[in-house]
């Protein structure tokens, strides 16, 4: 069994080398779990990552605390998971401060351009290598098109997208191998019910507890926030789509601006990409007072990533069965294609908001794009060189004109 000081020292690490989105930090988790410490095998760490990707949530998060459960059980799990969100947290609390502080003088905003040209181009990236990954055949191809359209028109929630491209996905299911592990070997039901319960309780505790004092902005907060975690299908970006509709047009709490920029400051901080949701419920908690900033941060990261333990701790012991079920897997592979479509709108909403202005296009944001665009696609600068060099090429613009 791996020693507690051991398995502490690792996952801190990763969590504080875990820059650049879930690919660059699975790369991580990869060198230092499979490469150096051979914890797992390269057949453990695959399956383990499937599994991942099967639950709602972040992906490397999930991966990472399947990683700590394999070597210590549920204590593992907890301090692999914690120690990968943790010093991300701490760091986008850090920056989120500064941000409401400082980001309205006039040489921060100009850098902040730069940094919203870097980021549409970077969820453009990302639409571009899913759209490649998932989009496969005709049947895809339709599911993405028709969940951009339902979201660009405002025709139905990404709750009901994520849903519908499930259930089409189950029903059109071709045949294939059922579970093959066996009925000796599985992992008692019983058990795993119990663990569901009990993290489902823990799970919502906090929210009941804000209904039945009726805490006013924070019990929406941590309700909007817990009903994001329950569809958190393809990570971060898919999940800003509804974010930005729900918290910009419906609440009003935050506006486009602050969406691109906790983006772009999520990018910035270790941790995964999802990290942006604390920042959006500190902004929105912001006119209440730091006190009501520092609950609503703990309030989301509680509803954001206590649902990941539970899922990893109730269903780890099934993996064989998850991963070899057809209809499961069919789901997730509609899901997938949908969320090219959620991804393609959230890429149009960023760019409307970034390069048109008043009615017009914004010469400085468009060439700000072009650059950040060159610098990516050609130059392929690493992610935090790409929004360091663009915040300054955007504070330059704006001193020069």
């Amino acid at each position: 069994m791996t020693g507690l000081r051991d398995l502490i020292l690792t996952f801190g690490k990763i969590g504080l080398l875990s820059f650049g989105g879930p690919v660059a930090q699975i790369g991580v988790m990869h060198r230092e779990l499979v490469e150096q410490k051979h914890w797992l095998s390269d057949a453990e760490f695959t399956r383990g990552l499937t599994f991942a990707m099967l639950l709602p949530g972040p992906e490397a998060m999930q991966l990472c605390t399947y990683a700590g459960w394999k070597r210590r059980g549920t204590l593992g799990g907890l301090i692999a998971g914690a120690l990968f969100v943790l010093p991300g947290a701490v760091f986008m609390a850090a920056i989120t401060l500064a941000y409401l502080r400082w980001g309205q003088t006039p040489d921060v905003v100009a850098a902040f351009l730069g940094i919203k040209a870097a980021v549409i181009v970077v969820v453009a990236q990302a639409l571009i290598r899913l759209d490649a990954k998932m989009i496969t055949s005709l049947q895809p191809r339709l599911l993405a098109f028709v969940a951009f359209l339902v979201l660009t028109l405002g025709l139905a929630p990404f709750p009901v997208v994520v849903l519908a491209a499930a259930l089409v996905g189950a029903f059109t299911a071709p045949p294939g191998p059922r579970a093959t592990t066996a009925v000796s070997s599985a992992p008692r039901f019983g058990r795993s019910v119990t663990t569901a319960i009990l993290w489902g309780a823990i799970w919502l505790a906090p929210l009941v507890v804000l209904w039945a004092t009726s805490a006013g902005r924070l019990t929406e907060i941590s309700a909007f926030f817990t009903r994001l975690a329950a569809f958190s299908f393809g990570g971060a970006y898919a999940l800003l789509a509804w974010m930005s509709d729900a918290l910009v047009t419906d609440k009003g709490w935050l506006s486009p601006q602050h969406m691109i920029d906790g983006l772009g400051l999520a990018e910035t901080t270790p941790g995964p990409l999802v990290l942006v949701t604390q920042f959006a419920a500190m902004v929105a908690a912001a006119p209440l007072g730091p006190g009501h900033m520092a609950a609503a941060a703990l309030l989301t990261l509680w509803a954001i990533f206590t649902p990941c333990f539970g899922l990893v701790f109730t269903l780890a012991p099934h993996l064989d069965r998850l991963t070899d079920n057809p209809r499961l897997s069919s789901a997730l592979d509609a899901v997938s294609a949908a969320i090219v479509g959620v991804i393609a709108s959230l890429t149009v909403f960023f760019a409307r908001h970034t390069l048109i202005t008043d009615g017009m296009f914004d010469l400085r944001a468009l060439g700000l794009t072009g650059l950040a665009g060159l610098l990516l696609f050609q130059l392929r600068l690493p992610l935090p060189i790409l929004l360091i060099v663009m915040a300054i090429a955007g504070a330059t613009v704006g001193w020069l004109t």
